[in-house]
């Protein structure tokens, strides 16, 4: 495998996923001191907040996949430095961003009871999470504002702004989780619904500071208000061509890790509070695996672009390299990590000990997944084939996953443990066809008109 001596590639590289790295362990920090914080308040509050979370996340998946299609077509005309093109691509992914926003805020305003009885049969949870959704549905379109903004900002490798942008939001965030939830500072007891508002306010706070770049510091695209609204009907098939592959697979992948609370939660309410334990530690490490995704997709889509085909398949030859230094790091940091984690929680000894036996299975899991996801869904895609992964994941998830998995907990009867390795075989196995995939090449496409 020849790995490229351009270092410029490197520092340009290394340079993204940094940011990206730091934004997105900023983001899930927020997470991670909701679930800290409410399951030092109870339990029955951490497991309705994370069940929540399940739809939140099927949200942000949605997003992703139009962001995604954004990012790749985005990315090659910033190539071109047609950045008039980049502005037109933004908009249409702001406008399709809003229509699911407002399909979830729909949802959760109308049959909040029916969405959480999906996951879980206990009637204390369902109550605890009706609580945090009646305030954090109204995040959803201040959410997808600021995801379609920093993911057009992402095209044009302006990323560093999403660091700020998600520090800002964990400050806030974890002052107003501590007045909120437990009623310092003369601030009334919510619990739940404390954390909920304490998110919301962050929302707003991280849509006031993109807000404010774009318009005082931002010099690239000079994106402005009156830029959301154009009649390129070309372009608009152009982009959904790309993004709904993108926006299918991510979706059902959002769907699919959701099913996990499902399945999960109509076993033990311990084992509830243990995925949600373990998840949000292996997703804080997951940030590794997802900042090597971005920043390839971002660096493959401009070279080709450029239009210079040798140098990306140097590119993409040298990232695997990385990708495969980055699993193993993952995985070693996880095993170290799980135990002083678990023990910042106030649950159950039950639960302690499922989460413990899940983050095991999850070390294992992570290095697969720092391989194959980057390379799937942040070489081949960003290259512009977009149709292959979701073939795969429509095979390996909703073909062999999710049925393996169902099976082991209701026909056959098998610990959570056992589930959960089920649940994340697919991190291991998609590996083959990532490595088979990606060293033929066929995936590079010039996406742009001319």
């Amino acid at each position: 495998m020849t790995v490229t001596r351009d270092k410029g590639f490197y520092r340009n590289f290394f340079s993204l996923w940094s940011v990206l790295v730091l934004n997105n362990v900023i983001v899930l920090s927020v997470n991670l001191a909701d679930n800290v914080m409410l399951g030092n308040y109870s339990e029955a509050a951490l497991s309705g907040a994370a069940t929540c979370n399940q739809l939140q996340f099927v949200f942000s998946q949605l997003l992703v996949g139009l962001g995604g299609g954004a990012v790749i077509l985005g990315s090659q005309y910033w190539g071109q430095g047609r950045t008039d093109r980049v502005k037109r691509v933004g908009s249409w992914a702001i406008l399709c961003s809003f229509a699911v926003a407002a399909v979830f805020f729909l949802a959760a305003a109308l049959v909040p009871e029916g969405l959480l009885r999906l996951f879980t049969d206990s009637p204390e949870i369902v109550e605890e999470g009706v609580r945090y959704l009646r305030v954090i549905k109204y995040s959803y379109p201040v959410f997808a504002l600021t995801t379609m903004l920093l993911q057009i900002l992402r095209s044009v490798e302006s990323v560093k702004i999403g660091f700020y942008v998600s520090l800002a939001a964990l400050a806030v965030n974890i002052a107003l989780n501590y007045c909120l939830i437990f009623g310092k500072m003369g601030f009334p007891v919510l619990g739940a619904e404390g954390a909920a508002l304490a998110t919301l306010i962050a929302r707003v706070v991280e849509l006031l500071v993109v807000v404010g770049y774009l318009f005082f510091f931002e010099k690239r695209l000079c994106f402005r208000l009156r830029d959301v609204w154009n009649n390129d009907t070309g372009l608009l098939r152009g982009y959904f061509r790309l993004s709904l592959p993108i926006m299918i697979t991510d979706g059902l992948f959002g769907v699919s890790t959701a099913l996990q609370t499902v399945i999960l939660g109509h076993m033990t309410d311990a084992a509830i509070s243990a995925n949600s334990v373990a998840t949000t530690l292996y997703q804080l490490l997951k940030v590794a695996s997802v900042g090597s995704a971005g920043a390839a997709a971002v660096i493959i889509g401009k070279t080709i672009g450029e239009g210079r085909e040798d140098k990306t398949r140097e590119y993409a030859k040298t990232m695997q390299i990385i990708f495969l230094f980055v699993g193993l790091l993952t995985g070693v940091t996880l095993f170290f990590l799980r135990a002083p984690i678990i023990s910042l929680y106030r649950i159950t000894e039950e639960a302690k000990t499922l989460a413990d036996e899940f983050l095991l299975v999850l070390c294992v899991a992570g290095m697969g997944m720092a391989y194959q996801m980057p390379t799937n869904t942040g070489i081949v895609r960003g290259g512009g084939d977009a149709k292959y992964v979701l073939r795969l994941d429509l095979i390996s998830i909703w073909g062999i996953v999710l049925p393996l998995s169902a099976l082991a907990a209701f026909v056959w009867g098998l610990p959570p443990v056992a589930v959960i390795a089920c649940l994340n075989a697919d991190q291991v196995f998609k590996c083959i066809p990532a490595v088979i995939k990606v060293n033929r090449f066929r995936w590079i496409k010039k996406l742009t008109e001319q």
